[in-house]
């Protein structure tokens, strides 16, 4: 893939891949996704995202650090989850997501030790060699910040896809925010919204085989006028 391609493929090249080849992605390309990235909208040009990158020794040691936060269960989200919150529809397509990912590990529904293996890969960052964090200072309720870091996390992986690079956004990641920032040494007036692990997609890793679908245009919007 080149950096070239059309915005069309671009879009479509997009995916969230579970599997990497161990390979770092040169500096110079990080440099161009990040330089990408910063061109993301945001509320009055607030640009308030603060994105750290892990790599080599680092991203080991914050690994080993979320692995061990994991098993002790020291969850410390900024932001809250609640999976029995989803309805409907919603909750639909998440489900089938996970059935579809635990499926292609042929994995059970039963196999809770296969389950939560397969869990703690995000915590090794599905082997990619980097992985880039996306904090924010609280501002108001942070619901308006939070959108700006979607959108430059949306910009962050379209440059990844046309660089021939893959990634994937990894909301459990926010989950160890304290554990996080003390690895790297960042002040707890950032807070962790999510994580993005890239590099070079390993095309053949079992997860990666398939795309989920999504809705048709009609049922997701109303055209008025």
């Amino acid at each position: 893939m080149n950096a070239a391609m059309s915005f069309h493929d671009t879009v479509r090249a997009r995916r969230s891949y579970r599997g990497f080849k161990p390979d770092p992605v040169p500096e110079s390309i990080i440099r161009a996704v990040l330089e990408d990235a910063a061109l993301a909208p945001s509320n009055c040009n607030t640009q308030p995202w603060n994105v750290h990158i892990v790599s080599g020794a680092k991203r080991d040691q914050l690994s080993a650090a979320l692995l061990k936060a994991a098993a002790a269960g020291q969850l410390s989200p900024d932001y809250s989850w609640d999976d029995d919150a989803f309805f409907g529809a919603y909750d639909d397509r998440r489900r089938a997501q996970g059935k579809a990912y635990y499926s292609s590990l042929g994995i059970t529904r039963e196999d809770r030790e296969g389950r939560a293996q397969a869990g703690a890969l995000n915590l090794s960052f599905f082997g990619a060699p980097h992985a880039a964090f996306l904090f924010n200072s609280v501002v108001g309720d942070s619901v308006r910040v939070a959108g700006d870091l979607g959108m430059y996390g949306q910009t962050f992986l379209l440059s990844l896809a046309s660089h021939g690079l893959g990634g994937v956004p990894q909301t459990v990641l926010g989950f160890y925010a304290d554990t996080v920032r003390e690895v790297l040494g960042i002040s707890s007036d950032l807070k962790l919204l999510y994580g993005i692990s890239f590099g070079f997609p390993k095309l053949d890793a079992p997860a990666n085989r398939d795309r989920m679908p999504r809705e048709p245009v009609e049922a997701t919007v109303t055209i008025h006028g």
